[in-house]
């Protein structure tokens, strides 16, 4: 079966699925260093209790991304890319403006849900760019993602925990509160549809389209598309296993490292900047030159040591300048996803790469319903009176276990950038 070659697209077009990952990852770091702590003033309980409902919230988050992330990958495989992603960035402004206005825990925790449903549209980005992308680029293309994912990290805590905390630094005195950066996020994300609404042009020709089928835009649906291909579902669980060790970072680091160093917003702020920088050079300077000079399927094993050897660090660190300089070899985990998801892609037919990130990010997802639940009520008993401070790391080994689980699926991912039909694992030629 050969693959037609992608529709030529407007460099603005491609910058701004870029741009629209960027504000994505941007709208959720900016609220990272505030939302713990905007749930704890509604408690005005402690560490032990904040990191339970920081749980909650997470899971909640996830589990609407699971219902409703297959079900935006199949309508972007039936009515096009274009009107998802603006219909998403244009919910997603909404409901950052509803958060922000919560007068109360449950309306926060609403706001939450509608921000996993709308928040979806990820997973139609990546569908997006690889319409337009050659399969032999697909792997760099992900890493620039990748890279705007980073970016949007490296300025989003940090934002967030300026706007949240307030910065006193000479004749700047700005007095934070926990509600703007929900604010800040809103605009950006209306900014960003506006954008899109003029320069955004459709990516799937109709020639391609398939129409909306319920049967595969479902989670069920979505793990049986998944499992026609033992090696599309094996990098599935890799991608899974991985997404569900990252949902540490979210769930615990805020009030991990408030308890164990110290930190508050704006610490916590700029620490997680240095993440965002390091995983930027990687995935958009490294990732490239590294599939190049040595193929995909090394490379995905450089990046899950990489994190495997990181979260070993965050866990045992005795102090926070071990863990800062845990932090580069952390970052070269960012070799891993986007080399997943280029293998993925390469393995699928062209008319249903919309359906495959949908199913992707809904098995994604449901590792991000469980996560934040298992890593929150692992900070909650490791942070009670009476528990050794050492202790307090216990989330990151248990994000470990996961990567060394992907390690050990990774020994038989296959090397090839052909597509193989997801009918059969037989191989057939672009």
């Amino acid at each position: 079966m050969s693959e037609t070659p992608p529709p030529p697209v407007k460099t603005a077009a491609a910058a701004f699925i870029l741009v629209t990952v960027f504000l994505d990852m941007l709208s959720i770091g900016v609220i990272i260093p505030v939302l713990p702590r905007l749930i704890l003033s509604f408690l005005h309980g402690s560490v032990s209790d904040a990191g339970l409902w920081t749980g909650i919230f997470g899971g909640a988050w996830g589990l609407a991304q699971f219902i409703f992330s297959p079900i935006q990958g199949g309508l972007s495989d039936s009515i096009g890319r274009r009107p998802v992603v603006l219909a998403s960035n244009f919910g997603t402004g909404l409901d950052f403006i509803f958060m922000a206005l919560a007068p109360g825990l449950w309306w926060l925790l609403v706001g939450r849900i509608i921000s996993g449903m709308t928040s979806a549209s990820i997973s139609t980005a990546y569908a997006y760019m690889s319409d337009v992308t050659p399969p032999e680029k697909r792997a760099g293309v992900y890493g620039l993602m990748g890279a705007a994912f980073g970016v949007g990290f490296v300025i989003g805590p940090s934002l967030g925990g300026i706007l949240g905390g307030g910065l006193h630094w000479g004749p700047i005195q700005f007095t934070g509160d926990h509600h703007y950066p929900f604010f800040f996020a809103a605009a950006l994300s209306l900014c960003n549809f506006l954008y899109g609404v003029f320069v955004l042009p459709e990516s799937l020709p109709k020639d391609k389209r398939k129409p909306f089928n319920i049967r595969t835009a479902n989670p069920l649906g979505a793990f049986r598309f998944l499992a026609r291909s033992a090696q599309v579902m094996r990098l599935s669980v890799m991608y899974f296993l991985l997404m569900f060790g990252q949902s540490v970072f979210p769930t615990t680091m805020v009030l991990y490292a408030g308890y164990r160093f110290g930190w508050g917003p704006t610490e916590v702020g700029l620490m997680l900047a240095v993440v965002g920088i390091m995983s930027a050079i990687v995935q958009g300077g490294l990732t490239g030159p590294i599939v190049k000079a040595v193929g995909e399927r090394k490379a995905l094993y450089i990046g899950v040591t990489a994190s495997l050897i990181g979260y070993l660090g965050y866990a045992l660190s005795p102090n926070w300048m071990i863990f800062v300089a845990v932090i580069p070899i952390g970052a070269l985990g960012g070799l891993a996803m986007p080399n997943i998801q280029s293998l993925m892609s390469s393995k699928v037919d062209p008319k249903e790469q919309g359906t495959l990130q949908g199913a992707n990010m809904s098995l994604t997802t449901m590792g991000n319903i469980v996560a934040p639940l298992i890593f929150g009520y692992v900070l909650s008993v490791v942070t009670r009176p009476g528990v050794a401070m050492i202790y307090s790391g216990t989330a990151f080994l248990l994000a470990a276990v996961c990567t060394l689980l992907c390690l050990w699926l990774a020994t038989g991912v296959k090397q090839s950038l052909k597509m193989e039909s997801v009918y059969g694992d037989t191989p057939a030629t672009h």
